[in-house]
């Protein structure tokens, strides 16, 4: 029987990828390379599945390509906005993506960031491994509380009430929470949550900020130099959602004129080739896209992905199909 032909864009854990070559005829990007748009465009003309992760760029363009053999995009990730959803449509690609399995990851992730932006931490280490630290003093390096303060969340799916329990039962952190659609009233009493109207009443309310909207024309820049402004002095912004939903020059006068205290960022926008004026900040903890970076949900990702293709070349609806 005759076995689909699958291209992987990325390396994939290495168990994972043991179990795809058993399943299917696999080609592996050996050396580990981000596609061109003339590579994914090949991709999708010679292979019936592709499976791509965000650093691959699939709008209208290379998706319109001519002669094309690809039906199924099996996304290595929860996030899509990498991908032209309406184009992925109108040409007849099934896309899937990877819900669930990083959510707790992720949430590490975003209270590692609050808790290195509150406690000045990538900041200390710096000033350690450079020999320019000259012993305890009692005004050295003062940072936020985290313990009892108010944490705002931008979005409340899975992954913010993660980060929501996290911070409520671990540091007794009061939460607040923009929404579109509401909750289940049990999370809300769990969690002593309280829903606020608008994005800008949760700016207003916060002292840490985080963010876990999806990406695309609808959010980007949903953090801009106005909202900002609503945030107290001595807040922090966090990201772990999608680069481009923070206006990254507004961010960045802002933490250069200390408008307000700190921010920690694991996504940027038109990542990897971050605004390099973020690299001169002492008040900014950057990390290179690491929220779902741990070896069981990376496999637990790709282990989704493997099941969606079953599905669809078993002829089954893929449980996790966006469109």
């Amino acid at each position: 029987m005759h076995k689909p032909e699958v291209l992987i864009t990325r390396r994939w854990p290495t168990s994972v990828e043991a179990k795809l070559k058993t399943l299917y005829h696999v080609t592996l990007n050996e050396n580990d390379h981000p596609l061109s748009a003339d590579e994914l465009k090949s991709a999708l003309q010679n292979y019936d599945a592709v499976c791509p992760s965000v650093c691959d760029s699939l709008p209208a363009e290379v998706l319109a390509v001519e002669n094309k053999r690809c039906k199924i995009l099996g996304n290595f990730g929860v996030g899509y906005n990498h991908i032209d959803i309406q184009a992925a449509k109108a040409h007849n690609l099934v896309v899937t993506n990877t819900p669930g399995v990083l959510t707790q990851s992720t949430a590490d992730i975003a209270m590692t960031l609050l808790l290195m932006s509150a406690r000045r931490g990538a900041e200390g280490d710096r000033l350690v491994r450079a020999k320019r630290w000259h012993g305890w003093c009692p005004t050295h390096m003062l940072g936020s509380d985290v313990t009892g303060a108010t944490l705002g969340l931008i979005g409340f799916g899975r992954i913010a009430q993660a980060t929501a329990r996290k911070a409520h039962h671990g540091f007794g952190m009061k939460i607040v929470f923009f929404n579109p659609s509401a909750p289940s009233p049990n999370i809300i009493d769990e969690l002593g949550a309280r829903r606020l109207d608008t994005v800008e009443e949760v700016m207003r309310a916060a002292d840490y900020i985080s963010l876990h909207c999806p990406g695309g024309p609808d959010t980007r820049h949903l953090i801009d130099a106005d909202m900002i402004g609503l945030m107290k002095p001595g807040a922090h912004l966090i990201n772990t959602a999608r680069g481009d939903v923070i206006d990254n020059r507004a961010l960045i006068e802002a933490l250069e004129n200390k408008a307000i205290a700190g921010a920690g960022l694991d996504v940027y926008e038109n990542e990897p080739h971050l605004d390099e004026a973020f690299l001169s900040l002492d008040n900014v903890t950057l990390l290179p896209h690491l929220g779902s970076a741990t070896l069981g949900t990376r496999t637990a990702m790709g282990e989704r992905v493997l099941a969606n293709l079953a599905a669809f070349f078993a002829g089954q609806e893929p449980d996790d199909r966006v469109v």
